[in-house]
């Protein structure tokens, strides 16, 4: 049955995928339609694969399930990176944002945020994983407000260079760094699949894991900067998307209906590609790029996060 329900996930995805690539063809311009396209694709599943497996594994190592990986900040740093190299560089910045240097510099500071949290963490062990997401909070909201603070006081038209940094996109996106970025979340997403037993054990409980021998300090200390790595990675090439790990996650949970995380990672991994391309059609057929696709998947996912909170707590 759970074979059966992957196999229906990967058949909608590569429809959809199939439809993106070939509707309203253009055979005069096939071939440059076709490459633009693929690069989009290609952005579009390494965003929801990145996602969507670090989301399910956030959620298994912090037990709760209305948690994603941008309640750490991550979003906010990021924000805060592009506004601050705004601010400092101003009309100069678009050369320096489409270098491999500056993904790399965005990479770089995000994961050692996170790292820095982490480390708060696990400094006086596993009782801090509140203390950790409280100060995410906080912190999310000083950088966040630090980069609203700048973009008030800079040039309006160096602002647009801003704008477009908000939205997550896939019109835009650096196809000088799709390759790079495929070959990072592919190992990150197989040293992550190595663990996908462990991952089962440690669903039940800290105390239960490690009475089964897994040993749950060590891997949730990997798994944490994994995760970082991961989100860090498709928020510098596409742009935050907040809600859509939410989403995907928790639907993939209830179409499963299962704790085993083999599917559990393959089937948020394919919500989220059916997420991206469905809201690419809709922004590019309906919307006509008028409405960035994150507005679509936020507000979609907004509308759940709070289903999600009612609904837990009822349970209380």
């Amino acid at each position: 049955m759970l074979k059966r329900k992957i196999f229906i996930l990967t058949l909608v995805a590569l429809l959809l995928a199939g439809l993106y690539l070939f509707i309203h063809m253009n055979f005069q311009a096939m071939e440059y339609l076709l490459r633009t396209r693929l690069e989009k694709i290609l952005a579009m599943v390494l965003c929801a694969v990145s996602i969507g497996v670090s989301t399910v594994v956030f959620q298994t190592l912090t037990h709760n399930r209305i948690l994603t990986p941008s309640i750490m900040g991550l979003d906010s740093v990021y924000m805060f990176i592009q506004t601050i190299v705004v601010f400092l560089f101003g009309s100069g910045t678009f050369v320096i944002m489409q270098s491999d240097a500056y993904f790399f510099l965005t990479i770089l500071l995000m994961v050692g945020f996170a790292f820095g949290l982490y480390q708060l963490l696990f400094r006086r062990g596993h009782n801090n994983l509140f203390l950790l997401l409280l100060v995410g909070l906080v912190l999310g909201t000083f950088f966040s407000s630090l980069s609203s603070f700048m973009q008030m006081i800079i040039d309006p038209n160096e602002f647009l260079l801003i704008q477009d940094k908000m939205f997550a996109s896939f019109t835009n996106v650096n196809t000088d760094l799709l390759l790079l970025s495929t070959v990072i979340i592919a190992v990150l997403c197989v040293y992550i699949f190595r663990y996908r037993h462990y991952f089962d054990v440690m669903s039940i409980g800290r105390d239960h894991a490690v009475n089964l021998g897994v040993p749950y300090e060590k891997i949730v200390k990997r798994m944490f900067l994994v995760i970082a790595v991961l989100v860090a990675v498709s928020t510098a090439l596409v742009g935050p998307i907040t809600f859509l790990g939410l989403l995907t996650a928790n639907l993939a949970r209830e179409f499963l209906q299962t704790f085993r995380h083999t599917y559990l990672l393959a089937a948020a991994s394919l919500l989220s590609i059916i997420a991206l391309l469905g809201g690419q059609l809709i922004v590019e057929r309906v919307f006509s790029f008028s409405t960035p696709i994150s507005v679509i998947i936020n507000f979609v996912g907004g509308v759940y996060f709070i289903y999600l909170l009612i609904k837990e707590s009822k349970k209380i």
